[in-house]
């Protein structure tokens, strides 16, 4: 079923695995110090027991009035992270087109590095230098969105270019756990100097970011012809056979020989064509783009509010402490690591990806009317969250994963091949969108109607996905009774 993996499979899995790791812990150390950054930006906090600093937060806010409570600082920390937000799904659409027109290693090193830097300036080089402007923030946050955009069409190309579509949903599963992955490890990272000053979260995620992103423009291939190797049939790979002449000696006794047939060969080789790339508008109308995009913008909504939303949910609504909430909250994770996984592996075997997603997702539905009613019992209501993280989190991996990378290969780009970046930036960025928006409409909905109705919206977008892709689970149905019919004819 599966073509045989070699060493360099594993490489690649792996480097671009840990590269979007190192991305998304950054994204979670910004979510954990934002406490300690709201406290150093206002005037009333760490001013107690007559404890003395180098720097108060009185004298910050007196030098540079930025905030005059923790409200207003939470307020323009949320703002921040609108902005990273709608500044990630932009140039979600630029970073795709570009990473199937350039090296796809050099602009994923330069994401990483960059990022790394925008965020060392940030959370780190301001405090050192006592540097505090509201303008100055909303820059590097609109760029450090810029930057990180070009992560992730780039990892996925990159591993679509290593695995073919046999296998690619379970491979895919299982590789899309590094965003859940890199949650973890950025908090673990936070937590562990957070001690010292938030600046020093900053500080070690993004030398950490920064060292991967070297690693990666040293060590990572793009694709198995940087090594002699072709796609074959997408079974398995075998080696290119215009560098079999690679193995033959410089000097012979027959060079009259061998420079006579050299020269034959130069004739009847034709240069190989390059695969041109696509132009954005030709990658937004291939078949299953939009329908696929629209619906990642419903389900990227429900599933970075559960990322953004259920640790504060937890504590408010149930009066857990916040340490309690943030471990609670982890296994929505485990169960979208798992669900991506085994969905994926579902859709390996059924060979289609459509239905296995429309079943998870009507299952979703019913998932989030059951954790909606949880009782004030820990052990329940985490069982609760590891099922619905399993029916939302697993498709939401499934379609920024393997699917984009299926659409970015399909039989209908023909002599095209440079269209995974593009397409995955397209599917990726109108989710991104989807999801910035989705943040100001569950804040608004939970301060005027409260967390029931904030469910119900969860239940009305998770509705809407499975909406916008009957038109392709209704074709990919109607294939699998074709092909059932077919096999029944032959027995």
């Amino acid at each position: 079923m599966w073509p045989p993996y070699t060493y360099h499979h594993l490489l690649a899995f792996l480097l671009t695995f840990f590269s979007y790791v190192l991305l998304h812990s950054s994204r979670k150390t910004f979510s954990n110090v934002k406490v300690s950054i709201s406290a150093q930006w206002t005037p009333s906090a760490f001013q107690q027991n007559g404890s003395t600093s180098t720097l108060s937060p009185g004298e910050t806010w007196e030098e540079n009035q930025l905030f005059a409570d923790v409200e207003e600082a939470t307020l323009f920390l949320g703002a921040l992270d609108s902005i990273f937000l709608f500044s990630y799904a932009v140039g979600l659409y630029i970073s795709g087109v570009i990473g199937d027109r350039f090296n796809l290693r050099y602009v994923l090193s330069f994401g990483l590095c960059g990022s790394a830097i925008t965020e060392f300036v940030f959370g780190t080089l301001t405090e050192w230098l006592h540097f505090y402007n509201v303008y100055f923030y909303c820059i590097l946050w609109v760029l450090n969105g810029l930057l990180q955009s070009t992560v992730w069409p780039c990892v996925v190309a990159i591993m679509g270019n290593w695995f073919g579509k046999s296998g690619r949903g379970f491979v895919f599963g299982l590789w899309s756990a590094c965003a859940s992955v890199g949650n973890i490890l950025g908090a673990f990272l936070a937590s562990s100097v957070l001690k010292y000053g938030y600046e020093y979260a900053f500080l070690v995620t993004s030398v950490v970011q920064f060292a991967g992103g070297v690693v990666v423009f040293f060590g990572l291939l793009t694709s198995p012809k940087e090594i002699g190797l072709s796609d074959y049939s997408e079974t398995g790979l075998r080696p290119v056979t215009r560098d079999t002449d690679s193995q033959r000696p410089l000097i012979s006794d027959d060079e009259d020989e061998l420079c006579d047939e050299y020269s034959i060969q130069q004739r009847d080789e034709e240069p190989e064509p390059q695969p041109k790339a696509i132009g954005f508008l030709q990658a937004f109308c291939l078949p299953g783009v939009i329908p696929y995009s629209l619906a990642y913008a419903c389900l990227k909504l429900v599933n970075y509010s559960f990322f953004f939303w259920l640790p504060f949910y937890l504590s408010q609504n149930f009066g857990w402490k916040e340490v309690q909430a943030d471990r609670l909250s982890v296994w929505y994770d485990v169960g979208g690591i798992v669900g991506g996984t085994v969905q994926g592996l579902i859709s390996d075997l059924l060979g289609k990806r459509a239905p296995v997603l429309a079943i998870s997702l009507l299952l979703a539905m019913g998932a989030l009317v059951g954790y909606s009613h949880s009782p004030n019992n820990q052990l329940v209501n985490g069982a609760l969250l590891a099922t619905t993280g399993f029916l939302i989190g697993g498709p939401s991996n499934m379609i920024s994963s393997a699917i984009s990378a299926d659409l970015g290969r399909q039989e209908a780009l023909q002599n095209s091949q440079e269209a995974l970046a593009t397409v995955t930036g397209i599917v990726d960025g109108t989710g991104s969108i989807g999801a910035a928006g989705g943040q100001y409409l569950v804040s608004l909905i939970e301060s005027k109607l409260g967390w029931m109705c904030v469910f119900y919206f969860f239940i009305i977008m998770t509705g809407c996905s499975i909406l916008f892709i009957i038109p392709l689970l209704y074709c990919e149905i109607r294939s699998l009774c074709r092909d059932s019919q077919a096999r029944t004819h032959q027995l």
